[in-house]
């Protein structure tokens, strides 16, 4: 049979996807890309905030479409699943086989048991468990990771180096959904490392809730300096870098590896959420401003050259007009060069829905809308800082009008970050040139993106 997959929310869902596309076609079922011509659909959901919920049911509908004609078996997984699993039941009986998070350990089994027997599997005991008391999640077993098949291309994958977190800040509901942070043993990442090395993989992004967390639940201690260090001595691997680094995590030898290993790419992606005390301590982050200000100085002084990237949440509740400014001023004073920014979601179960003084929604717009202006100003200045010097960009794909090249320079995280344009104008063959690795001079920019020339014509 033919089975198609629909991958939502974050890349961390997306290394559960791959590894369940590997599961099927080791079991001799034939993987499609057209919903049409599939006889099984395969949705793994996001259920972080009410956005993604909302595009996870609609996609969910939107596949049921499909049982009416070839599909016999739609299958739905994932965050979505463990939070509202009772409620998806009731609510979706055109979804053949629902399958929470901590039943991964027993995916396949489930599948199986649909497929093979027809049988869809139903809970004899419906849970009245709060998402607070969800137990711990099981992670995939090793031969899971290494059997996954990679979806994001022949450069770059992710890879998962733990499951979970344990931070609580008491807007998320991510700890109640996956359980708390669960590291990986690092000789499995570097063997799963070494084998996409092997499958021509020349850019590993390192993920995790919070990735500074790694190794301290099995080794007593933060061990992603180390790990790190040791995934640069990957022959084959080109570049690395790591995303989710929680403030409070990162360490001065973290820093330092960061800054003296060419594989390792100078950015850092960290979260602060805010900077007002009096919101951080409400949120129950473990930083403070003057903490975060004096980190952001330390990574700008041993990395000059360092790209700094960070999140943050505005109209949570209780924030007032004065710890917005606040937040709205540093944002001006320090300059990040990427940012995203995201309205307060009110989460089932988290301490923070039932926080007083909830924000309007028509406030939390304003004030998104303020920041992101700020940004782009910032980003402007930035981006015309840019013009005239030379970057190594990956050349990953080609206009449709095949008038540029389209790549990455090692500051650019895929999907998120922005491409460089570079004229086609180079008397190489093309395949000299996509997927390798091109030396490129800037001669324009727009809001995100680069335009540029090869050195070499």
């Amino acid at each position: 049979m033919n089975v198609g997959f629909i991958s939502l929310g974050c890349s961390k869902n997306l290394i559960d996807t791959e590894s369940l596309i590997g599961m099927f076609k080791n079991n001799r079922y034939n993987i499609v890309n057209e919903e049409e011509k599939a006889d099984i659909l395969v949705i793994n959901t996001c259920g972080f905030i009410e956005s993604a919920k909302e595009e996870a049911i609609n996609t969910i509908l939107e596949m049921a479409e499909y049982k009416k004609k070839r599909c016999k078996y739609l299958i739905v997984m994932g965050c979505l699943v463990q939070r509202y699993y009772n409620d998806l039941v009731k609510a979706l009986p055109e979804v053949d086989l629902f399958i929470k998070i901590e039943d991964y350990d027993k995916l396949w089994d489930k599948i199986d048991d649909l497929i093979k027997r027809g049988i869809v599997e139903k809970e004899k005991k419906k849970s009245s468990k709060k998402i607070s008391e969800i137990p711990p999640m099981p992670m995939l077993k090793q031969e899971e990771f290494l059997n996954r098949i990679i979806t994001t291309g022949k450069n770059y994958a992710y890879i998962k180096i733990g499951e979970g977190c344990s931070n609580k800040c008491t807007y998320c509901a991510i700890p109640y959904i996956r359980g708390p942070f669960v590291s990986r043993k690092i000789e499995d990442i570097l063997e799963e490392a070494n084998m996409l090395a092997k499958k021509g993989i020349k850019e590993l992004i390192v993920i995790a809730q919070d990735t500074t967390k790694y190794g301290v639940d099995i080794y007593g201690e933060s061990k992603l300096a180390e790990l790190l260090q040791k995934l640069s001595e990957i022959e084959g691997i080109k570049w690395i870098r790591f995303l989710y680094s929680y403030p409070e995590g990162i360490t001065e030898e973290l820093i330092n590896v960061v800054a003296k290993n060419e594989k390792i790419a100078k950015y850092f992606d960290i979260p602060i959420q805010h900077i007002s005390n009096k919101v951080l301590k409400r949120m129950n982050r473990r930083t403070n401003k003057e903490q975060i200000e004096n980190l952001l100085k330390t990574i700008r002084e041993k990395i000059p050259n360092v790209t700094l990237r960070t999140s943050l949440i505005v109209g949570f509740p209780g924030e007032t007009k004065e710890n917005f400014e606040e937040l709205n001023e540093f944002i001006k004073q320090t300059k990040f060069d990427k940012l995203g920014t995201f309205m307060y979601s009110k989460e089932d179960g988290t301490p923070a829905e039932k926080l007083p003084n909830q924000i309007h929604g028509n406030t939390k717009k304003a004030r998104y809308n303020r920041i992101m202006k700020a940004q782009q100003e910032i980003s402007k200045k930035l981006q015309n800082n840019k013009i005239g010097k030379t970057y190594e960009v990956l050349v990953e794909d080609m206009s449709f009008d095949g008038k540029y090249y389209i790549g990455r320079t090692m500051q650019d995280v895929p999907e998120i970050d922005g491409i460089v344009y570079i004229k086609n104008q180079t008397k190489k063959r093309e395949e000299d040139i996509l997927n390798h690795f091109i030396n490129c001079k800037v001669i324009d920019v727009n809001d995100y993106d680069l335009i540029a020339e090869f050195l070499e014509h």
